[in-house]
């Protein structure tokens, strides 16, 4: 099964009525790591986009990158661009005798609307700094730094932390690499069966030592580091103690429960509804209904008044 035949998952209702639906996937792993639940099949190659940044970083961890605390966070996330994540940011360049010229993540502006209004009005326009990936790059170049490897061509599909990060992606989702491509930041992009990236959030959010509880600690002290205020994965891990979480562009989201469960989504058209369905799924496993409801809340708005919301089905 491809994209083009996933079930519903979600649909988008106005005023009571379904304007339109969304086909997706929905993975769940137990402890073990196998599939004990999936809508649509598990198997379906997918780009997880962002949401692999907690396993690129597990990689970083392995070369010997010190990264620790608010700089592991940021290195797993997709900031904002809130004044705290720059200097974040700039903060790991600096510990590895870097700056920011030694970025080579696409300029862009902060990702965070209050953030990007601040920057433009500061008169600042788009920067490898800025981009909500620049967290992940600065922890690339702090382990090419650790490791004695060159800085020049770290986003090269042969360049060693690259190599090392497959080889970690692999290990942790416990599925081959069959696809690599460029993300938007310029970094190699991977994907692998859909069923692996929930695998993985699992496995971090059990992870009892070692660099995999390094990660998931990281991202639970410091939610607001991975994403920002407001943000979905954020406000999950505010809301749920010891739950990792992360979003992806075009409409994957995953999540690892403590207990060693995970979940991921992907929404075939790549929009709106991941966090949708990853709510809806995590109320199915008895998550804590608050955080779902906060979660998966996407309203449908008519003259700037909400006349309805992206609804779950299936679920």
């Amino acid at each position: 099964m491809s994209l083009r035949e996933a079930p519903v998952v979600a649909e988008v209702v106005r005023n009571g009525f379904v304007e339109s639906v969304h086909h997706g996937i929905a993975v769940v792993t137990d402890a073990d790591g196998a599939v004990i639940r999936a809508v649509g099949n598990p198997a379906t190659t997918v780009l997880p986009r962002s949401s692999l940044k907690p396993g690129q970083a597990l990689g970083m961890l392995r070369a010997g990158a010190p990264l620790a605390g608010e700089h592991l966070a940021l290195a797993c996330a997709s900031h904002s661009g809130e004044p705290a994540h720059l200097a974040g940011v700039e903060a790991m360049l600096a510990a590895s005798g870097l700056g920011v010229a030694d970025l080579q993540n696409t300029p862009d502006l902060p990702l965070g609307e209050a953030s990007r209004a601040a920057w433009l009005v500061a008169g600042r326009g788009k920067e490898s700094l800025a981009q909500n990936c620049s967290g992940k790059h600065a922890g690339m170049l702090a382990a090419c730094v650790a490791a004695g490897w060159p800085t020049a061509d770290y986003l090269g599909v042969a360049h060693p932390v690259q190599r090392l990060i497959v080889t970690t992606v692999e290990d942790l989702t416990g599925e081959k690499v069959s696809v690599t491509a460029v993300d938007g930041c310029g970094a190699p992009l991977h994907g692998f069966a859909f069923a692996g990236l929930a695998r993985a959030f699992g496995r971090l959010a059990a992870a009892t030592g070692g660099p995999e509880r390094q990660v998931a600690d990281a991202m639970r002290a410091h939610p607001a580091f991975v994403g920002g205020d407001g943000r979905p994965d954020t406000e999950l891990m505010r809301a749920a103690p010891g739950v990792i979480a992360k979003e992806g562009a075009e409409g994957v989201f995953a999540v690892g429960l403590p207990d060693g469960r995970g979940v991921a989504v992907k929404v075939g058209d790549g929009f709106r509804a991941g966090r949708t369905v990853a709510a809806a799924v995590l109320r199915s496993l008895g998550e804590d209904a608050s955080a779902c409801d906060a979660l998966g809340l996407v309203p449908v708005l008519g003259h700037g008044e909400r006349v309805g919301e992206v609804r779950a089905v299936g679920f």
